[in-house]
């Protein structure tokens, strides 16, 4: 299992659009992606509405899990991802 921690600088937060995005590189990976907002409540990355129902905002730090599969590899994808697009 790898993790890391993100501190979302969108405007908007995860809202449709980078949810969306996020959803589509998940599923193209080979691993399960969980992020866990700070107040405990988590999502697994490919699952659209339960991303957005996180509320995640500008500012909130998130942790995200990779597991499975090539972990290095795909947790470096994710934490590239969401320095492009969060």
């Amino acid at each position: 299992m790898k993790q890391f921690q993100y501190t979302v600088t969108d405007p908007v937060g995860i809202h449709a659009r980078p949810a969306g995005l996020l959803v589509k590189a998940a599923k193209a990976l080979d691993s399960t992606i969980t992020v866990v907002k700070g107040d405990g409540k988590s999502a697994v990355a490919v699952k659209l509405m339960a991303l957005m129902g996180l509320g995640i905002k500008q500012g909130d730090t998130v942790t995200v899990t990779v597991e499975g599969g090539n972990e290095d590899a795909n947790a470096a994808a994710m934490e590239q991802f969401f320095k492009d697009n969060l």
